[in-house]
């Protein structure tokens, strides 16, 4: 089969979109202009929504395996701990990963680079896409291979991974507004003089300063920090470990046998103003950048890549009409608006001199935020904004009807059942039918007709507490997101609702 599709860039957001891609069939080339994966640990955090649609792919078990999870968060002013968050306590029930998995970015895409190659795909490295033309049948690419002639292929769509100061964007000339922080940040990766006590936990110092992230990575003696520059040094480019390290120590009694890694930069926070653009989509940083708040940037740019690739999977294979890719950028985008937005404040707040921030540092960390953790209603919304499991597509094109407190467009809630949990069903990557209760035989007869998963679940009262209601019919897209919830199984509704989009499940021929 012809490749249908070119990926640029080959970053975690690249690797994920073309590893979801060849476990649904669909051919496709993916180039990067790098000779191979990155070298350094970069990005860390992978959370729960992440890991929970890389369970679907066959990929979280390996992930979990290398990385390690990070349980809890201490919040320091350099003389006691002032606030605990627990993340596995956020969690529990929530999600089957209740925690924010360490794991090293370059790990991290060599993990997905061997399960490409172990499905006989391989990254084009050196490759570098020069031009590209969308013809209104396909999108013409001119691309060159280091030291090969240029080439000239067509792709019925081209997905541009590659990066915040992408080619592709700029190509398809798409303003990218946003703004910089004045501060400089540094981020370093060293080896300790001893081993870490606690590798599952993760430290923040704030002071008048701003503050310091820091937590283990890779084993117990190799440590990732990051934080503000001191002022004196806010114009330098070429800045080493060494000129800041007295004050890094102070800080936080961290000292360095050895750095491996050390880099300082400014941090952006920008939203393109379209994710897509006839035959192209734009995905990850080429799409938003973020502040460290929260290690969301990386975790949305792989959530960008899972949701657009259903949709080209099912409309290349005639499962879907094609008007379903234009909810890709109607669902990331107001995503990606919001996720700025918050941890735009929230940063502006962390390293704010000003009263707020001082405010935040010296009272609301102290002496707020501990009482605030003590109720379960806040631990959970916590947990579920972190993870990235609250995201929902309620004003989609996709998403119709509620059923209980399960709505058209949210993450299909996690619960385990007295047989397993009810996610163990969208490993086959398609759409599907569950039934938290008894299905009709009616329903059963259609579902096998249109070779539709159907999924029925015994009721247990956990399944209310969940928000799901008896016996109502729950139709899951193939991202573990609930595309229509009719409180009855109205067979009519559920067949309008296919034949509106086109839906043919992927099992079916």
């Amino acid at each position: 089969m012809n490749p249908q599709i070119l990926i640029v860039g080959a970053g975690p957001t690249g690797l994920a979109l073309a590893y979801s891609l060849a476990r649904q069939g669909v051919p496709f080339r993916i180039i990067d202009r790098n000779a191979g994966p990155g070298t350094a640990s970069r990005a860390l955090a992978v959370h729960a929504r992440i890991l929970e649609q890389y369970d679907q792919l066959g990929l979280a078990e390996r992930n979990v395996k290398r990385g390690h999870p990070i349980l809890s968060l201490d919040i320091s002013d350099g003389k006691k701990v002032r606030a605990q968050v627990k993340f596995h306590a956020l969690g529990k029930g929530l999600s089957p990963f209740p925690f924010i998995l360490s794991l090293p970015q370059d790990e991290h895409e060599e993990i997905l680079v061997d399960e490409l190659s172990k499905v006989g795909i391989e990254v084009e490295w050196n490759t570098e896409l020069l031009s590209f033309e969308d013809t209104g049948r396909g999108v013409n690419a001119v691309m060159q291979q280091l030291g090969q002639p240029v080439e000239i292929a067509e792709f019925a769509y081209l997905c541009g991974c590659d990066g915040a100061g992408s080619m592709v964007r700029k190509g398809l000339e798409l303003d990218f507004p946003g703004g910089t922080y004045k501060q400089l940040f540094f981020v370093a990766d060293i080896e300790t003089e001893t081993p870490v006590d606690d590798m599952e936990k993760m430290d923040m110092y704030m002071d008048d300063d701003g503050f310091m992230l820091y937590m283990s990575v890779r084993n117990a003696n190799t440590k990732r920090i990051l934080g503000i520059v001191p002022e004196e040094f806010n114009e330098r480019t070429d800045l080493q470990y060494s000129e800041i390290s007295d004050y890094i120590e102070n800080k936080i009694r961290v000292r360095a046998a050895k750095v491996n890694w050390f880099s300082t930069y400014r941090v952006h926070n920008r939203v393109s103003e379209k994710f897509a653009k006839g035959r192209i989509f734009i995905v990850g940083d080429a799409g938003h950048l973020h502040s460290p708040a929260g290690g969301q940037g990386m975790n949305t740019g792989i959530g960008d890549a899972i949701n657009l690739a259903w949709k080209l999977a099912a409309v290349i294979q005639g499962k879907a009409a094609p008007r379903i890719l234009s909810t890709y950028e109607q669902e990331r985008i107001v995503f990606a608006r919001r996720l700025i937005a918050t941890t735009d404040k929230a940063f502006q707040t962390i390293v704010s001199q000003k009263l707020r921030g001082t405010l935040l540092r010296q009272y609301i960390v102290p002496y707020v935020l501990p009482s605030v953790f003590k109720f379960s209603f806040s631990q959970k919304n916590a947990f579920k904004i972190l993870s990235q499991i609250h995201i929902n597509y309620r004003n989609s094109l996709l998403s119709k009807g509620k059923a209980g407190k399960v709505y058209g467009g949210m993450r299909l809630p996690w619960i385990e059942t007295d047989i397993g949990d009810n996610f163990a069903p969208l490993r086959s990557v398609d759409w599907q039918i569950h039934i938290y209760g008894k299905a009709q035989p009616e329903l059963i007869d259609f579902a096998h007709s249109q070779s539709l998963e159907l999924h029925e679940f015994a009721w247990e009262a956990k399944m209310h507490d969940a928000g799901f209601k008896q016996d109502a019919l729950y139709l899951i897209r193939p991202d573990g997101h609930v595309a229509l919830a009719t409180e009855r199984q109205w067979l009519r509704v559920l067949k309008m609702y296919l034949e509106t989009f086109g839906i043919v499940a992927f099992g079916a021929e």
